[in-house]
Parts: C-alpha cells; sequence; structure tokens
C-alpha cells in the first residue's frame, strides 16, 4: 500500500525535503537517449576539452530533474500534481557530481490549495549548480 504524501492542511511554512544523487556517465548516456539531446559537450570527451568547461558536464535537465523524487515522494509526496517549474542554471554538473535537490515551502495559497516552493540544487562541495522555484497541488486530505 503506498502512503498518500502531505495534504495541503498537513503542510506548513518552512517544510523542507531533499534528495541526492551521483550523477553515473550512464546516467548522461540513458539521458541522452531519453531526451535525443547528444549534444556533444555532454557525450564526446574530445568535442568537450575545446570547450570553456574542458571536459564533458551533464545535461541541465538532468541535474533538474531531480526534483521529481522530491516532490513525488517526499514533499509533498504521493499524488502531487506539479504545475509549474523555474529553473536558473548557475554552475555545471560533472561526472561523478553528487547533487542534491531541497525543496522548502515558502507559501501557501488558500483560494487554490497551491503550494509554492524554493528550490536549491547543490553539489558535494556545496556550490550552488542551480535554484529555482515551483508551484504544486498536493494530494488531497487523507480524512
Amino acid at each position: 500500500m503506498y502512503q498518500k504524501g502531505k495534504s495541503y492542511e498537513e503542510i506548513q511554512i518552512g517544510d523542507k525535503a531533499s534528495f541526492s544523487k551521483t550523477i553515473t556517465e550512464t546516467d548522461i548516456y540513458l539521458f541522452a537517449g531519453i531526451s535525443g539531446d547528444f549534444n556533444p559537450l555532454h557525450v564526446d570527451e574530445e568535442y568537450a576539452k575545446t570547450t570553456m568547461f574542458g571536459t564533458r558536464i551533464a545535461h541541465g535537465g538532468l541535474a533538474a530533474s531531480l526534483l521529481a523524487p522530491v516532490l513525488g515522494m517526499k514533499l509533498p509526496g504521493l499524488g502531487t500534481v506539479a504545475l509549474e517549474t523555474v529553473t536558473k542554471f548557475r554552475k555545471p554538473v560533472f561526472p561523478g557530481d553528487t547533487i542534491t535537490c531541497t525543496v522548502e515551502v515558502k507559501s501557501k495559497v488558500q483560494r487554490l490549495k497551491m503550494v509554492e516552493m524554493k528550490i536549491l540544487w547543490t553539489n558535494q562541495k556545496g556550490d550552488t549548480i542551480g535554484k529555482g522555484e515551483c508551484k504544486v497541488l498536493p494530494p488531497e486530505s487523507n480524512s
């Protein structure tokens, strides 16, 4: 049996949740296949050496996708519907980086039963690699 996520009424401003994952070579190649983005910056080391990064980097969307397990599994959790996300990329993600996506509830909109959250993506060094915001509809109350 699945446990429904927190309802609008259960969520408090300041609630936080996060998810971490080490981005592997396999992740990058699978994401290229899923997204269709075979930009050589992501998949060709010789090409990537000629860029400002000096080596391959992960797709921005790969790191951004770590938001999904936070919203869908942790906060609000199962039953959440994402309405809008805004992502601002700040630093590249390299193969082997461990990325943590953290959300924090910043406001609640009673009329729509919607929750607005801040999003922060950091790497294992604590560097901000991205930030943003999202709006979600939490699952309906369990009662």
